[in-house]
């Protein structure tokens, strides 16, 4: 681990996924399943393209992984073939608090990969890095989002009504958070 906990992206493995740093043979299958409609629906992008996914290839420094401030997007492959099954993504707000995204391949949904990869993920961010608290933001429409992140314990904090201009429409988002104790606790 480097200065101010920052250090290189996880390798991290569960029975059977591995999450992983992004590599450049990524980006094709990254690209199929972001430009899906269902995909993107409760995305900040209406189209998506491979310069948009090189693009975000070339911004990650999986260097200065843990750096307050930043984003990272880490791919979840299966652990045996390595081929891409979706993407988390990591936010460092501050020395305690991280925020968490994630997306699966609309081939791959509904086999417990999401919950699988975000639990592995729970398990570095708390017992690794040793962080307080962990958030996910999502849109109050998107029940499976929501499903998961309550059958992984979170705590739903907050339901923001309309207050976010998105694709046309105000919205809702829900605030959902976990404490490293209540992760310990579950």
């Amino acid at each position: 681990m480097g200065e101010k906990g920052i250090q290189m992206a996880p390798v991290l493995k569960t029975d059977s996924l591995m999450i992983r740093p992004f590599e450049r043979k990524d980006l094709a299958a990254f690209t199929r399943y972001r430009a899906q409609p269902d995909v993107a629906r409760y995305q900040s992008w209406t189209e998506y393209t491979y310069r948009d996914a090189v693009t975000l290839f070339e911004r990650m420094d999986y260097t200065t992984f843990g750096t307050t401030g930043n984003w990272y997007q880490l791919a979840i492959a299966d652990e045996k073939t390595d081929v891409l099954l979706g993407d988390l993504a990591v936010h460092f707000i501050d020395d305690a608090q991280v925020e968490i995204g994630f997306t699966v391949d609309p081939q791959y949904q509904r086999k417990n990969i999401a919950f699988h990869a975000v639990n592995r993920l729970l398990d570095y961010l708390f017992d690794t890095l040793n962080r307080n608290r962990v958030i996910a933001v999502t849109d109050a429409d998107n029940r499976a989002s929501s499903r998961l992140l309550e059958k992984l314990a979170f705590r739903r904090e907050g339901h923001f009504r309309q207050n976010i201009f998105f694709k046309g429409a105000w919205g809702d988002e829900y605030l959902y958070a976990m404490l490293n104790a209540d992760f310990h606790c579950r």
